[in-house]
């Protein structure tokens, strides 16, 4: 019974975590499958990438349930995410470059550095309901 009142009250928190897992596992693979072949840093960018488009439509469509305004709410997720993509792209460099680490060490100890974030942007910017109307 209590377990269930928790989930209720954080319901949009243990979805974003799940979905986070997944579009962070999207983000990692491509990284991991990419920088052998390119510099790090561009393959930090488009995992980033495939991870956001992954992140915004899995949360609009099964945690936040916003169907409307998709390209605003888009904007809005993806503005938030490109700070967060700063910020771990700044945590890479320092990480490889100066701190000679491993990069995919280094991309997993970006990725734990800037997980929750983008939780609270999101939840009271992207799909809060300021952005219904």
């Amino acid at each position: 019974m209590k377990l269930r009142q928790i989930y209720r009250s954080h319901r949009h928190f243990f979805l974003y975590a799940i979905i986070g897992v997944i579009s962070t596992g999207v983000e990692f693979v491509v990284f991991a499958l990419l920088y052998r072949l390119i510099p790090y840093m561009w393959a930090n960018i488009i995992g980033f990438h495939c991870g956001i488009i992954c992140s915004f439509l899995l949360n609009r469509s099964f945690n936040f349930k916003k169907e409307d305004r998709v390209i605003l709410r888009f904007t809005t997720f993806y503005l938030i995410q490109l700070v967060c993509l700063a910020l771990n792209s700044l945590i890479l460099y320092l990480c490889v470059s100066i701190g000679d680490i491993n990069p995919l060490i280094s991309k997993a100890l970006s990725i734990v550095l800037t997980a929750l974030i983008p939780f609270f942007l999101n939840k009271s910017i992207t799909f809060s309901k300021k952005l219904d109307h």
